[in-house]
């Protein structure tokens, strides 16, 4: 099975490139941000995650409010550090029984920092999708409501891409489309 990853930063069009490629090859693609998302409803995680950076970071249903987390894991790497620490064990479970299960002839990984992973050597084919910083952040805020201070903070918190890791790099200067 060929495995092939998709990066970029938050905002670039990773997600729908992903989903163009994919329907194009026929074949699956795992969101590895949707699994860090899972991980946090977990309760064995949520408590975790409380305790380390306490309830505060509980939204108005007492599960883990993302955006609360967020503004506290992405001012400190250290911070950030800590919340991988928590989730990542059971993020790449997760991953490794998809994976493990999937039959088809390839599959796509999408996901920010995966090259930063242990999945990114895995990869036969390593794609970059590049946007303008300032279309990214209009597109993020708008995508995931929040503010213009949160989009800083949060970017600021990403990792640099090196040119020479890929295999190909796209630059959207638009929005992706297709006709479908």
């Amino acid at each position: 099975m060929k495995i092939i990853g998709v990066t970029g930063k938050s905002g670039s069009g990773k997600s729908t490139f992903t989903e163009m490629l994919s329907k194009k090859l026929k074949c699956n693609s795992i969101d590895i941000d949707k699994i860090g998302h899972k991980a946090v409803k977990d309760k064995n995680i949520a408590k975790k995650l409380c305790e380390t950076f306490g309830k505060e970071i509980l939204g108005e249903n007492n599960e883990i409010d993302r955006k609360k987390l967020g503004n506290i894991v992405f001012s400190s790497k250290e911070k950030m550090d800590k919340l991988t620490d928590i989730t990542w064990k059971y993020m790449q479970e997760k991953l490794d029984d998809i994976l493990e299960r999937e039959t088809g002839s390839a599959i796509i990984l999408e996901w920010a920092l995966l090259p930063i992973s242990k999945y990114w050597e895995m990869c036969d084919v390593k794609i970059l999708i590049k946007a303008d910083d300032s279309e990214r952040k209009k597109r993020v805020i708008q995508r995931d409501n929040i503010s213009e201070e949160y989009f800083e903070k949060r970017d600021a918190s990403s990792i640099d891409y090196t040119p020479y890791e890929f295999d190909y790099i796209i630059k959207n200067e638009t929005y992706f489309s297709y006709a479908k």
